[in-house]
């Protein structure tokens, strides 16, 4: 595991960097498309290798906890195998989705009690016992137990919730110690810095984790509902403090405008089911604005879907005919629409990395922003 810090842009804080595991190469930034339940949704492997081509996909523990199940996971020889993906895979500890499950919950210092979402049986994760699922599911890189806090959150609650995750963190550190890697290569570990939209707090968990010397850094508990300035405001406080030598996540972020501003930041990896869950509903990401392909104004409009003239689908298919396909409820509408999607997230964050590396990030993000902050 290494990772090289390979360029600074001179008008900001974004960086171009190359993370470097087991099963390859990772340049930086990245986005990574989430494979929740070891499948980026409409989506084939082949597809995802030849067209979207990404680094890295993002899996979630809780969610392959409950299906398939540890045990098969295991039997398989690991989630690499199990979905035949021989790149790059992270997981998610399954923080968020117990945030999510607010009504199902109840979080206490040994751990979290939760019912299934799918068939209400109950279940308990701690620290200890998240790590070890995460070493059966074998990921590249592996994230801390954490509690991600809603939004608006009580200061008060924001701070009892940031030193449950310290101490949270420090048991599983302490129990990766006793668990060894299951499948012949190296994991990464990432702690998360929470603390809500409070400075003081983000500041204090920044330093602690830091303090931890993790492979990497982890930023949870945004992109929960708060204003995207408060989101700028936390990730430029925390990428002031974390180490520079080492990556930088921004958990579960978000639109194209949201990665370049936080790219500005200093963050250096990105994931969000944005791109595919729009997709699936007709919305596409372009360079020039968010289209609504489903609107009638696109009947008879033979124009590839992206003017830039990028190639994200393996044929260019046309405005009229996605559209079409969506009237229709033929399901290749969402599948082109969801590699579309990918490929135009993963064409943006690798020209970021270019311009980074030429010196010409800065005003380029500007001129990207004002282009993309409209519907069409």
């Amino acid at each position: 595991m290494n990772f090289t810090l390979e360029h600074k842009d001179t008008h900001s804080k974004a960086r171009a960097g190359r993370l470097t595991t087991d099963h390859g190469e990772i340049t930086t930034p990245i986005f990574m498309p989430v494979g929740t339940v070891a499948s980026v949704k409409g989506v084939h492997q082949k597809e995802l290798r030849e067209e979207v081509m990404p680094d890295i996909i993002l899996s979630n523990t809780y969610h392959l906890y409950l299906r398939p199940g540890i045990e098969i996971l295991e039997q398989a020889g690991g989630l690499h195998r199990f979905m035949g993906w021989d790149s790059n895979i992270l997981t998610d500890s399954g923080g968020y989705q117990v945030y999510s499950l607010s009504g199902n919950r109840k979080i206490k210092e040994e751990g979290v009690q939760f019912k299934s979402h799918i068939d209400g049986s109950p279940h308990f994760f701690s620290p200890e016992n998240v790590m070890e699922i995460q070493r059966i599911i074998g990921a590249d890189i592996i994230m801390a137990f954490d509690e991600c806090t809603p939004y608006p959150c009580d200061y008060h609650y924001a701070e009892r919730s940031m030193h449950l995750t310290h101490r949270w963190l420090n048991r599983c550190l302490k129990h990766l110690e006793k668990v060894p890697e299951k499948y012949g290569y190296q994991q990464a570990f990432f702690p998360i810095v929470q603390g809500s939209t409070y400075k003081d707090l983000r500041k204090q968990s920044a330093e602690y984790i830091a303090n931890a010397d993790a492979f990497g850094n982890a930023i949870g508990g945004l992109s929960v509902g708060e204003p995207a300035e408060e989101m700028y405001a936390m990730a430029d406080e925390v990428c002031s403090v974390l180490p520079e030598d080492k990556p930088r996540y921004l958990m579960g972020v978000g639109t194209p405008i949201n990665i370049l501003e936080n790219i500005a930041l200093g963050v250096d990896m990105f994931d969000c089911v944005m791109p595919t869950r729009n997709a699936r509903n007709g919305m596409l990401f372009t360079a020039h604005g968010t289209i609504n392909i489903k609107n009638k104004k696109w009947e008879n409009d033979f124009s590839p879907i992206d003017e830039l003239g990028q190639t994200f689908v393996d044929t260019e298919y046309s405005k009229a005919y996605l559209r079409h396909l969506f009237a229709a409820n033929e399901y290749l509408g969402k599948q082109i629409a969801t590699i579309h999607n990918l490929g135009f997230y993963l064409w943006l964050v690798r020209t970021a990395r270019e311009k980074i590396v030429a010196g010409e990030f800065a005003a380029w993000k500007t001129k990207m922003v004002q282009q993309m902050d409209k519907r069409r």
